[in-house]
């Protein structure tokens, strides 16, 4: 199997400090990975160089040829102002061809056809002509799903997705990815927090401490040093949460 992502030996960093040391892993087609982390280890250093905004500054990160004439879906964390954006559900997910345009000035009608295709998936399509800023947290998300996909079907990028989102929406978000995972064959790379539900849905885990402390299976991190102690740390702190919010 062709990888479609390839990290050996991968540093990342900024100026003279490196967030991410020696990295190596694989993204394949089809598959579900997701990063997991304490605060401040190094996730979004090594999204950021997936997604090429960073160059490695040790090792050698290599992208297969489909994903540089196709591109990659990424849904990044919304600003405030991004969840007012005061464009149409259609407009918004248009906007995910950009990257094909090049300097035409106009969107094709084969661009246009994709754009209703992909709103078709998320089943979006009667929400067409509402604005987005006037939507749910979880249909502006169906949104910004849709709008990555027209970027590109190949590898969709996610960064702390579920942020800002209530447990019913949070459990059709995942259905949603699951769905286009099994049935779309579409990979998933997704760096979150949500540790409890990354292992019910994930296939991969790369579990970072700056360094690697875990590369594998789910099955396999569930097994792991690290993957006990690290859900066991999550559930303590949900324990703690429920008995805090029983005391108010």
């Amino acid at each position: 199997m062709n990888a479609l992502i390839t990290c050996e030996h991968v540093d990342f960093g900024y100026e003279n400090y490196d967030a991410v040391v020696d990295v190596s892993m694989e993204i394949n087609q089809g598959d579900y990975l997701c990063i997991v982390g304490e605060n401040g280890s190094g996730k979004s250093t090594l999204m950021k160089g997936i997604l090429g905004l960073l160059k490695p500054t040790a090792g050698t990160l290599s992208i297969a040829e489909e994903l540089k004439r196709g591109g990659i879906g990424y849904l990044p964390q919304q600003t405030a102002a991004q969840k007012d954006f005061p464009a149409t559900v259609y407009e918004v997910v248009r906007s995910g061809c950009l990257s094909r345009m090049g300097n035409r000035p106009f969107y094709t009608k084969e661009e246009k056809k994709l754009t209703l295709e992909r709103m078709e998936t998320l089943g979006i399509m009667p929400l067409k002509n509402h604005c987005y800023r006037e939507l749910s947290g979880g249909q502006q998300q169906r949104v910004l799903i849709a709008r990555a996909l027209c970027a590109t079907k190949s590898l969709l990028v996610l960064d702390e997705p579920i942020t800002g989102l209530d447990p019913s929406a949070i459990q059709d978000f995942y259905g949603i990815l699951r769905k286009l995972n099994q049935e779309e064959q579409v990979t998933v790379l997704m760096v979150s927090h949500d540790i409890q539900n990354v292992v019910s849905q994930a296939n991969k885990i790369l579990h970072l401490q700056q360094r690697v402390l875990f590369y594998g299976t789910v099955t396999q991190y569930r097994d792991s040093q690290a993957g006990r102690k690290f859900l066991g740390n999550h559930q303590e702190i949900q324990n703690e949460n429920k008995k805090g919010g029983s005391r108010r």
